[in-house]
């Protein structure tokens, strides 16, 4: 059977998103297409034809979701979309991004698109340093960071091509947390690397201050002085299309891209109440020159330069 929209009692959505969830469930589970293609018993022409969103059977769908450990219905984006693996999240927000013409997003302590261009080294040494020291098999979770670190890359890249109007709010205890515990991956690190880490932060800071201040094309950027969810969420709009997404990844001090599960969905209910409670904030939000001020006190009050 062929899914078609309309046909079979199902709404499959369009080809193309099937092929974007599918790409995002292979990476996330690291598994190469000449792999996948192999355990289907097909060509590697014909996965990737499916990634780009040709017609696909419904067989081959169900062995597709058994190969990568997901449902059908989360491949077909029926319900919620669920991501084990950071990668596969990051991956399928990187598709979602390039499709969106407005984003508004809550990250702690602020979206890694707006950080530097030294923050993924820096990110990557946070990663590598948390690895838990009795951990088994270190360098199958390198290579993991390796894998999330190039999408991350890619989404900031294509963001820069892209300029879609990105909204961020951010919490000033989240900020004041950054401060405080500086770039690090745990924090048994010594005092000497610590303040070198938590210069590095003052870093970031006063470049979100300045970003603030001088409000580039497409970038709002608002502060609010109460305390924000302890996950991240973005509201992802495109024409009349609006998606959520939820993630209790980190990628700020304390990085996690290993504990937990991260959620894509339209459900109405569900972007209802983020959209809300984003424009509640947004509406408290010091914005600008105005939220600039707020963090720069935040850095004086957390020591001299």
């Amino acid at each position: 059977m062929v899914i078609e929209n309309g046909k079979a009692g199902m709404q499959a959505g369009h080809y193309t998103e099937i092929g974007q969830r599918l790409k995002a469930y292979r990476l996330g589970a690291n598994l190469s297409p000449d792999l996948v293609a192999e355990k289907l018993g097909v060509s590697r022409a014909a996965l990737y034809r499916i990634e780009a969103g040709h017609v696909v059977k419904i067989e081959t769908l169900e062995r597709l979701a058994h190969v990568l450990n997901t449902s059908v219905g989360s491949l077909l984006g029926i319900g919620v979309e669920y991501y084990a693996q950071a990668a596969g999240f990051f991956e399928r927000m990187r598709q979602l991004e390039a499709e969106s013409d407005k984003i508004v997003a809550h990250f702690g302590p602020f979206s890694y698109l707006l950080m530097s261009a030294d923050y993924t080294e820096h990110l990557r040494e946070m990663l590598i340093e948390g690895l838990p020291h009795q951990a088994q098999g270190k360098v199958q979770l390198r290579k993991d960071i390796e894998h999330c670190l190039k999408i991350l890359e890619q989404r900031r890249g294509e963001q820069a091509q892209r300029k879609p109007n990105i909204v961020n709010i951010v919490s000033l205890s989240e900020l004041q947390r950054f401060l405080s515990l500086g770039l690090v991956g745990r924090l048994d690190l010594p005092l000497k690397m610590r303040n070198e880490r938590v210069a590095r932060a003052r870093h970031e800071l006063k470049r979100l201050a300045d970003l603030m201040e001088n409000e580039p094309m497409g970038v709002q950027i608002g502060v609010v002085e109460e305390m924000l969810p302890g996950v991240s969420f973005q509201v992802f709009q495109s024409g009349r299309i609006t998606k959520l997404a939820v993630s209790p990844f980190r990628l700020g001090e304390l990085p996690n891209i290993r504990g937990g599960i991260a959620m894509v969905t339209d459900a109405p209910d569900a972007v209802g109440y983020y959209t809300k409670l984003a424009d509640d904030l947004w509406q408290s939000a010091e914005k600008g020159a105005r939220g600039a001020v707020l963090v720069r006190k935040c850095l004086k009050k957390s020591g001299p330069d």
